[in-house]
């Protein structure tokens, strides 16, 4: 069998770009090329490979299914290579990427930063935040903290904090009224609802709650409906109601006097916050110490 030739490294960057843009002109500005540059490479790399990439229009490019195929696996290869170099440029620091929600993000881990950097100074974290499933190879993630029930498949995940469910409010209402004394009370308040709680089996909500404290005749279903518990639980420091609020992300709220919780009981939740990370892969020194780290803050909270 004849060899190849190598493979054209600056043609699959250019194609890269292209495929993701769609676009030559703003493939070429993201490259800092001329458009006919990029057009010269990915012309160059449809040669190589001895099929069609594009469509071309007279005002837009389309991928063919061999150049959408193509284009898939590129980004995650392209992704990864560019965690590789940026690990290899600082290699006394390490780099931790860690995904999450924004309600944990800012609610439970930035109130705790301080003594992460006390304790961990040799780890720099980048947080992004998100609700999809963490693409470990894609997104060059480290470690995902997630919500929810378990039973997360092709991932190594270990739950290490419980979210117990009860009501909060701020001290003073917007509306000049005091927080409820009585459940009774309740009937002439506004109750914030998490959309994202509906639905979910073992995740109490207003109607479970209101059963469970025995106020079965206050209507579980008035008041507005926020797409998020961070949002519900922001409404509610704002004083515009009382609504149901996850224990570690109101903790610091309750500490700080800017919620308080009115009423008992505390339900339990199906749901808990989960360390994810790859299947099978054996953690780096960093890794590992990020999740010591988180654990031993779930223990002492």
């Amino acid at each position: 069998m004849k060899p190849r030739h190598p493979v054209p490294l600056n043609a699959l960057r250019a194609f890269e770009a292209a495929a993701r843009c769609l676009s030559f002109q703003l493939a070429a500005e993201q490259l800092f090329v001329t458009p006919a540059a990029v057009s010269h490479q990915v012309k160059r790399l449809e040669a190589y490979l001895g099929v069609k990439l594009f469509h071309r229009g007279h005002r837009a490019v389309e991928l063919t299914a061999e150049g959408d195929a193509l284009a898939a696996s590129l980004g995650e290869l392209f992704a990864s290579l560019d965690l590789a170099l940026d690990r290899a440029i600082a290699p006394t620091t390490a780099h931790l990427r860690v995904s999450t929600m924004e309600s944990f993000a800012a609610k439970w881990l930035a109130p705790r930063l301080h003594r992460f950097h006390r304790d961990c100074p040799e780890l720099k974290l980048r947080i992004e935040t998100g609700n999809e499933p963490a693409d470990f190879v894609r997104d060059g993630i480290d470690v995902a903290i997630r919500y929810g029930p378990g039973g997360y498949n092709g991932v190594r995940a270990e739950r290490f904090l419980d979210a117990p469910v009860f009501p909060v409010c701020a001290p003073v209402l917007a509306d000049g009224q005091s927080p409820p004394a009585t459940l009774d009370d309740l009937r002439q308040h506004t109750l914030l609802h998490d959309e994202s709680a509906t639905g979910r089996a073992g995740v109490p909500d207003w109607a479970a709650w209101l059963k469970a404290s025995g106020a079965g005749k206050v209507d579980a279903t008035r008041g507005p409906v926020f797409a998020s518990i961070y949002l519900a639980q922001e409404a509610a420091v704002a004083g515009h109601g009382i609504a149901l609020g996850l224990a570690p992300l109101v903790e610091d709220d309750l500490r700080r006097g800017r919620l308080i919780k009115p009423f008992e009981p505390v339900l339990t939740n199906a749901y808990g916050f989960w360390i994810v990370r790859r299947q099978g892969d054996d953690a780096s020194p960093a890794v590992e110490a990020f999740c010591r780290w988180l654990r031993n803050e779930a223990s002492a909270a």
